[in-house]
C-alpha cells in the first residue's frame, strides 16, 4: 500500500493501493496492518482509502465489521434525516442540496455517540458537496480561552422539537426509529433527556452535556459539540425570519442555549464558526473512497452541492 497526504493539516492520512484494488485486498490489507492503521488514526483523525473497489453499501458494512471487530450502531435518537439501507448502513445526512452542514462530531449532542465513522462515496457530485474536516483538538486550541471557559462551566443545553408525521425525517418516529411512545420514553429516562409530548402528538427533549470530552485512548481534550450547528443563528435569514414570523425561537426544530438555561450570543457562535472555517479542510469525493473518522478528534460537514451525490455511512 502507498500513504500520503493532500493537504498541508495531514488530514486525513490517504491509503492507496499499489495494484490490487478489489474490496477483498483492500479488508486483507486493512487486517494484516490494523494496528499501524489505528495508530494513524489516533494521530491524524482521519483515514482515506482511496482507489479501491467498493461499490455498495454491503460492500461497505463488510469492511467495517471485520476493519473495527464491532457491531455497527443504529443512529436511534439522532436529529438529522437519514434512510437505513440495511445491515447498519445508512445514507448520510438527507438535507436539500443548496444548504451547508455545519461541522460536528456526530451525536455529540448525545451521551450516546459513536467512537468511529465511516462515509463511503457511491456517487460523487458534479459540484460542491464536499465533506469538510477539522482537527477538534486545534479547535479547542483555537477558540478563545474566556469563551472555552464559559462553555466548560455552563455546560451546554441541546433542545429538539420533533413532529409527530411518520413520513416526516424531522419526526420522532424516525429518530427513534419506532412508533411505540413507551419505548421512546425508556430511552430517554435511560439516557437521562428531558422529554415532553406536546398537544399536537410533537416530542420536545432536553439534554444538558458538557462542550468538550477528553479522548479516552490519547487522553486529550477536544471541542465536542453542536452549539454551531443547533444555534439559530446558523439558519440563513430567509428561514429565519420565516420560523420567527411562525413562533418563538424556542418552538424551532433546533436550539441550543447554556446548561443554565442563558442564551449564547451570537458573537459567541460566530467566533466559533471562524475558527471552525480557518481549521476547515477541503478535498473531492472519489467513487469508491471510504473516509473514516475519530468522531472524537475529528468533526465534520457537508457543503452545498449540485448534481447527484450519494454517501452513505456506518458507525462504530
Amino acid at each position: 500500500m502507498k500513504t500520503k497526504f493532500i493537504n498541508q493539516q495531514k488530514l486525513p492520512l490517504v491509503i492507496e493501493p499499489e495494484k490490487n484494488t478489489s474490496l477483498e485486498f483492500l479488508i486483507s490489507l486493512s487486517l494484516n496492518h490494523r494496528d499501524f492503521l489505528q495508530n494513524k488514526l489516533l494521530e491524524h483523525g482521519a483515514l482515506l482509502f482511496r482507489g479501491f473497489s467498493v461499490s455498495d453499501a454491503a460492500d461497505l458494512e463488510q469492511f467495517v465489521r471485520l476493519f473495527s471487530e464491532k457491531e455497527l450502531l443504529k443512529y436511534v435518537g439522532g436529529a438529522s434525516p437519514r434512510v437505513e439501507l440495511g445491515g447498519g448502513v445508512y445514507t448520510s445526512t438527507e438535507y436539500p442540496a443548496h444548504l451547508r452542514l455545519a461541522l460536528h462530531n456526530e451525536l455529540s449532542y448525545s451521551s450516546k455517540y459513536p467512537a468511529h465513522l465511516y462515509f463511503c462515496c457511491l456517487v460523487a457530485s458534479e459540484k460542491g458537496g464536499e465533506t469538510p474536516l477539522a482537527d477538534s483538538r486545534n479547535l479547542l486550541k483555537k477558540i478563545d480561552a474566556d469563551v472555552t471557559s464559559q462553555f466548560k462551566n455552563k455546560k451546554i443545553r441541546y433542545e429538539r422539537n420533533l413532529d409527530s408525521d411518520p413520513s416526516s425525517g424531522f419526526s420522532w418516529q424516525n429518530a427513534f426509529e419506532t412508533d411505540d411512545k413507551q419505548m421512546v420514553e425508556n430511552y430517554c429516562r435511560k439516557s437521562e433527556i428531558d422529554f415532553k409530548w406536546k398537544d399536537n402528538s410533537g416530542l420536545w427533549l432536553s439534554e444538558i452535556l458538557p462542550a468538550t470530552a477528553t479522548h479516552p485512548k490519547t487522553g486529550e481534550e477536544v471541542w465536542f459539540n453542536q452549539a454551531e450547528g443547533f444555534h439559530p443563528c446558523n439558519l440563513d435569514k430567509e428561514t429565519y425570519q420565516s420560523l420567527i414570523s411562525m413562533m418563538r425561537e424556542d418552538g424551532f426544530r433546533l436550539n441550543v442555549r447554556f446548561g443554565d438555561g442563558t442564551k449564547i450570543d451570537v458573537s459567541t457562535i460566530k467566533h466559533i464558526s471562524k475558527v471552525i472555517q480557518n481549521e476547515m479542510v477541503l478535498f473531492p469525493w472519489q467513487v469508491g473512497d471510504i473516509l473514516v473518522l475519530d468522531n472524537m478528534l475529528t468533526a465534520h460537514g457537508r457543503t452545498s452541492f449540485s448534481g447527484e451525490r450519494k454517501i452513505i455511512l456506518a458507525m462504530t
